[in-house]
C-alpha cells in the first residue's frame, strides 16, 4: 500500500512558511511543526520594544495563514530528537513520520559564553523579550522621575545598547525619538531628551556588514538623532548597575541601569541532533554545513534552510538573514515538486536584493544592488519592503496606519509597561495598616 509523501517542517519562520506556502496544492502530505502557534516577523520587533506596534500587528495564528491550504496541518510541539533510519522526528510528546526533512528552527542569540548577563541584558529575539526591553525602557523614564539623589537619576536616564548592527542601529534611533519626542513635555521632574544613549560596537564602525560610505551616513544620522556610537568597545562585564568595558585607552565603567544586547545570534540547538543523528558538520556558530540544493550530504531527504544552514556562494557565507531563509524555502519546495516529477533542479542560487536599515525619521541607508542611497527614498524604501513582507493583508493595513500616526503625532500608542511589576503594591508600613481597615468594617 502507498501512500502520499510525507513533508514535515520543523520551524514557522520566514523558511519554513515559504517552504510550506510553496508546497500549496503539491502531491505531499504537508505537516508544519513549531514550538510557537504564530510567524513572527522579527525585522519589526524593535517596534514592540518601542511602543510603535504591538505584538498582534507583527505576528499571525500559523493556522490563519494555512487554512486555506487542505493538504497540510499545523502542528503544536517540541521536536527533541530525530530518528533518521526510521525516519521520525521525535517530540516531546510523540513522534512525527516523514518521507522529506525540512529543518528551518532558525537561530537564537549569543552572549559569547557569557549567559549569565542575558537575565540583566535582555535581546531581541521573540515577543517576550520586546515586551521585556519595552518594560525596562519606559520604566527607566518612570525611576528617574522619582528619583532625588542625581547621580542615580543619571544612571535611570543612561541606555547602553551592545552590538551596532542593523538591530542595535534601528533599535538606538528609535530609543533617541522617544527620548527627544514622544516623551517631551511628559514628565516634571525630568527631561527625557537629557537621557544618554550610547550604542557600543566592537568593530570599527557601525553596519559593519554594509558599505562604509553607507556606515558613515548611518553614523551621522545616529548622531543627529543624540545617540552617542561608541566603536571598538568590548564588553567585558555586565551587572544591575551598568557594564564594564575595554576600549583603546583602556578599560572603563559605564553606569547604567539599562542595558539591551543586540550583538550576536547563533544557531538553533537542532543542528546539535543533526550532527549526533546524521553526521551533520556545523561551523564554529553551530551552523549546519549544507549541500548546493540545502540537503544535508549522504541524506537528500533532509533539508537544512535559513539561520541554520552553512551554505557558501562565490566562495562567501549566505548572510542569515530573512530574504535567504525565504529564497531557500521556495527553492526547496520546487525542488520536492521536481523529485516527485522524476526532474531535475540546479543548485540554489541566493539573489541579492539588498541590505535595509532605518535609523529614524525619514533617515534610513540602504545597498541595493551597485545602488547605496540614504535618507528619504532609503526610508520610503525601508517602510514598502517591511509592509509587503508581512505575511498578513491585515497586518499591513494595521501597521500602515500606526505607521501613519506616528509619523504624523509623535505618539507611540503601545507604550504600556506591562510583565512583573518592580514596584511594591505596598509600602512596609501601608499595608498592615489597610488590612486591619479592611477586617475593621
Amino acid at each position: 500500500m502507498t501512500h502520499e509523501h510525507r513533508v514535515v517542517i520543523l520551524g514557522g519562520g520566514f523558511g519554513g512558511l515559504y517552504a510550506a506556502k510553496a508546497l500549496k496544492d503539491a502531491p505531499v502530505q504537508l505537516t508544519l511543526l513549531d514550538r510557537r502557534n504564530f510567524h513572527l516577523f522579527q525585522p519589526l520587533l524593535y517596534q514592540v520594544a518601542t511602543g510603535s506596534l504591538s505584538p498582534g500587528e507583527i505576528a499571525s495564528p500559523l493556522r490563519t495563514v494555512l487554512r486555506r491550504q487542505k493538504n497540510t496541518r499545523v502542528l503544536l510541539g517540541v521536536a527533541i530528537d530525530l530518528d533518521v533510519p526510521r525516519r521520525r522526528v521525535i517530540l516531546s510528546d510523540g513522534e512525527i513520520e516523514y518521507d522529506t526533512l525540512i529543518v528551518a528552527t532558525g537561530s537564537t542569540d549569543s552572549y559569547f559564553g557569557h549567559d549569565d548577563w542575558r537575565r540583566i541584558a535582555p535581546s531581541l529575539k521573540s515577543i517576550e523579550e520586546a515586551t521585556e526591553i519595552r518594560q525596562k525602557i519606559l520604566f527607566a523614564f518612570e525611576a528617574a522621575e522619582r528619583e532625588e539623589d542625581l547621580e542615580k537619576r543619571r544612571e535611570w536616564l543612561t541606555f547602553v545598547l551592545v552590538g551596532a548592527g542593523a538591530t542595535g542601529v534601528e533599535l538606538a534611533g528609535a530609543l533617541a525619538e522617544i527620548a527627544h519626542d514622544t516623551l517631551r513635555n511628559e514628565f516634571r521632574s525630568i527631561r527625557p531628551e537629557e537621557a544618554q544613549i550610547l550604542l557600543l560596537e566592537g568593530s570599527s564602525r557601525v553596519l559593519p556588514t554594509y558599505p562604509e560610505d553607507l556606515s558613515s551616513k548611518a553614523e551621522r544620522s545616529l548622531i543627529r538623532l543624540g545617540v552617542s556610537p561608541r566603536t571598538n568597545v568590548f564588553v567585558t562585564a555586565i551587572d544591575e548597575t551598568g557594564a564594564s568595558v575595554k576600549t583603546t585607552a583602556g578599560m572603563e565603567r559605564i553606569a547604567a541601569r539599562t542595558v539591551i544586547w543586540s550583538a550576536g545570534v547563533r544557531a538553533s540547538a537542532f543542528g546539535a541532533t543533526l550532527e549526533l543523528r546524521a553526521g551533520a558538520q556545523r561551523d564554529p556558530s553551530g551552523r549546519v554545513l549544507v549541500s548546493a540544493d540545502c540537503s544535508l550530504p549522504k541524506h537528500p531527504e533532509i533539508f537544512v534552510i535559513g539561520d541554520l544552514a552553512h551554505l557558501e556562494q562565490d566562495g562567501k557565507q549566505l548572510p542569515g538573514v530573512a530574504q535567504v531563509a525565504m529564497q531557500q524555502g521556495g527553492y526547496v519546495a520546487k525542488l520536492i515538486r521536481r523529485r516527485l516529477a522524476g526532474q531535475a533542479v540546479p543548485p540554489f542560487r541566493y539573489f541579492d536584493k539588498g541590505n535595509l536599515a532605518v535609523i529614524g525619521r525619514a533617515a534610513a541607508v540602504a545597498q541595493i544592488g551597485p545602488f547605496h542611497i540614504s535618507g528619504l527614498l532609503a526610508w520610503l524604501t525601508w517602510l514598502f519592503v517591511h509592509l509587503m513582507y508581512l505575511v498578513e493583508f491585515s497586518n499591513r493595513v494595521l501597521v500602515f496606519v500606526q505607521w501613519g500616526f506616528l509619523y504624523l503625532t509623535y505618539n507611540r500608542g503601545a507604550r504600556l509597561i506591562t510583565g512583573p511589576n518592580r514596584l511594591p503594591e505596598f509600602g512596609p508600613a501601608e499595608e498592615p495598616r489597610l488590612r486591619g481597615e479592611a477586617v475593621n468594617r
